[in-house]
């Protein structure tokens, strides 16, 4: 993900390399922010908000764990916290679809609409598995660093991944049937 040379250079008071540091985090930090919050204002409000942080404790971190893991670890924990104040709200905006070409728009609607019902899915997930979830399938952490990164026991992100897929496979029975919603 970053360089450890650029994280060494930030620790040290380098402005310029932790400027640099923050702006190669800031697109993976707004993916988690938004997969977890399912909502564009909040997700870019936790992401400014977990990048401050970062920046405020980047002395803190040791070699211990990896740094994605710790950065992982930080927004997370602040979408944890914003999710916990107040309710995510969906912005109608943010469900255009636009179409990549004409030549097949059967399939891009089709695509449209799996990926919507799917983010729907994971939004109706209780918070622990939606963060799993997450963490696993779009940042494609493993089950050790989702542990290290929620400080929960491996067994216990194993379970919460295995009951998640089930919540998941049975929200989206329609497409085993062949149907689609929405």
């Amino acid at each position: 993900m970053v360089e450890q040379g650029l994280i060494k250079a930030a620790q040290a008071g380098d402005r310029d390399a932790l400027i640099t540091l923050l702006r190669e985090i800031e697109h993976h930090v707004y993916k988690t922010a938004y997969y977890i919050l399912n909502n564009e204002q909040d997700a870019l409000d936790a992401a400014q908000e977990a990048l401050i942080r970062i920046y405020i404790k980047i002395g803190s971190y040791e070699e211990k764990a990896q740094f994605k893991t710790w950065v992982q670890r930080i927004v997370t924990n602040v979408c944890i916290d914003k999710f916990r104040r107040s309710k995510p709200t969906v912005s109608i905006d943010e469900h255009e679809m636009v179409f990549e070409g004409r030549d097949n728009v059967e399939h891009d609607v089709m695509r449209a609409y799996t990926s919507e019902d799917v983010r729907e899915a994971i939004n109706q997930l209780p918070e622990h598995h939606r963060t799993v979830i997450v963490l696993r399938y779009i940042q494609d952490l493993s089950y050790n660093e989702i542990a290290d990164c929620l400080d929960l026991p491996l067994n216990t992100v194993k379970s919460y991944l295995f009951r998640a897929r089930q919540q998941l496979q049975s929200l989206l029975a329609d497409y085993e049937k062949g149907g689609v919603t929405g």
